[in-house]
């Protein structure tokens, strides 16, 4: 089962214990995926759009906790007044009423999420959206999201208006006000592993990029002292320089501030390199 599979199927088993928060999220469910209407028999019927079953389960449960419809029984004409009085036209966004309170707003992401949401895998990236049809709808579910401090974007796929979150931090936000509270520990911990790997492989990356560094130099040093030595003499150098010059050769995977400590007198880092530099320019000047 993927990630996102797996927040569905965790969000699917919460029940908020409050009714206008279990209204509130069948309205999102609804608005979302849901459909309702009357049959040419002139029975009123209530379904769901959506080939995750246990969306549909979730779908069923609210609307029996909420307003007593069971989908093996005949919906009144009364029960379904009393529907059509909470959830409103389908074809618009959920009423603010039923989004009063910030409960309920999680309530409604929570519903929004299972009937229209999605993620990639963390161990991959970092990205959730929410796929709607009416820009409306869109608009309302990231006005909801920035409410509680997400920063969500909406842009248009073809005939879609998509809401999403690129950032793991904000989507470690939006599983914990769903209440998906195992989903976010197993994202965390996959997001920590990745990072660590990250930062691991930066370091790797840097201190090979040193090494290679080293390296070059040195192989550069040591191609300019034996120029110098073939076509300028030793002998003809100054004695500070003809000491780093053999000390170079005759240890040339050093680092510079180990080259310092085998001359007489001893010399730091910096002014290993200076001398090297002055051997590297008279080398270029007797090549021209």
């Amino acid at each position: 089962m993927s990630f996102s599979g797996k927040v569905k199927e965790e969000l699917t088993k919460h029940i908020s214990p409050a009714r206008h928060c279990q209204i509130a999220e069948l309205a999102a469910i609804m608005h979302f995926c849901g459909q309702y209407g009357c049959d040419k028999d002139g029975r009123y019927t209530i379904g769901f759009q959506t080939e995750n079953e246990a969306v549909i389960t979730k779908g069923f449960t609210l609307l029996k906790k909420t307003f007593n419809i069971d989908v093996d029984g005949f919906i009144t004409e009364e029960q379904m007044a009393g529907f059509l009085s909470k959830i409103g036209n389908l074809d618009e966004p959920v009423s603010g009423l039923l989004l009063k309170n910030s409960c309920c707003q999680r309530a409604f992401l929570r519903g929004a999420f299972l009937s229209v949401g999605s993620m990639s895998d963390p161990q991959k990236g970092y990205h959730l959206e929410f796929v709607c049809t009416e820009e409306e709808k869109a608009e309302q579910l990231r006005g909801v999201m920035q409410g509680f401090g997400l920063d969500a974007k909406i842009v248009l796929r073809k005939k879609y208006h998509v809401v999403y979150l690129k950032e793991g931090s904000c989507i470690v936000d939006l599983l914990n006000i769903c209440e998906a509270h195992k989903a976010l520990m197993d994202f965390e911990n996959l997001r920590i592993i990745k990072e660590m790997r990250n930062s691991v492989n930066r370091r790797v990356n840097c201190e090979t990029a040193n090494i290679t560094k080293t390296v070059n130099a040195a192989a550069r040093q040591i191609e300019d002292i034996e120029y110098l030595r073939d076509h300028y003499g030793f002998q003809n150098l100054p004695e500070n320089l003809r000491q780093i010059a053999e000390v170079r050769l005759d240890n040339p995977d050093a680092p510079l501030k180990e080259l310092g400590s085998y001359l007489n007198p001893p010399v730091g880092k910096s002014g290993v390199n200076h001398r090297l530099r002055r051997i590297s320019e008279l080398a270029d000047r007797i090549r021209t």
